[in-house]
């Protein structure tokens, strides 16, 4: 089954329909058919983005029904988010960026859904692989 990294936009996008990106992340989410993985971090972050509760209540209900995985990420990944983050300190990578890319070391995934590809342009992987946008 193909898997799929959720960055925080998308999930800020689909509770807000006045974002400029609800249209386009709605139809991809019921179009994609695959396994969709974030991490605590993201979500931390979206919450903070999210203004209302009662915009963001839809989405932990989403998640908390299986339709978004929370990669588990403790005191190793912490450790591997510092050096990261120190590796990039020239173009800053915040938390939930950087959850991401070990999220991507984890489980082998690229591909991942983001608003914001700035964030993930620069970053290489082992063996110099990209992130992969969809």
């Amino acid at each position: 089954m193909e898997t799929l990294l959720v960055d925080t936009g998308p999930l800020v996008a689909l509770v807000s329909r006045r974002d400029l990106h609800y249209a386009d992340c709605v139809a991809r989410l019921k179009a994609y058919r695959g396994r969709l993985l974030t991490t605590w971090a993201v979500l931390t972050e979206f919450s903070h983005l999210c203004a209302f509760v009662e915009a963001s209540l839809p989405i932990y209900r989403w998640i908390a029904s299986g339709g978004l995985e929370l990669l588990p990420l403790g005191r190793d990944e912490l450790l591997a988010s510092i050096d990261w983050i120190e590796r990039y300190a020239d173009q800053p990578m915040d938390l939930a960026d950087v959850s991401l890319v070990i999220a991507a070391l984890k489980t082998g995934c690229t591909r991942i859904w983001t608003l914001d590809r700035r964030d993930f342009e620069t970053c290489r992987l082992p063996g110099r692989k990209r992130f992969e946008w969809v």
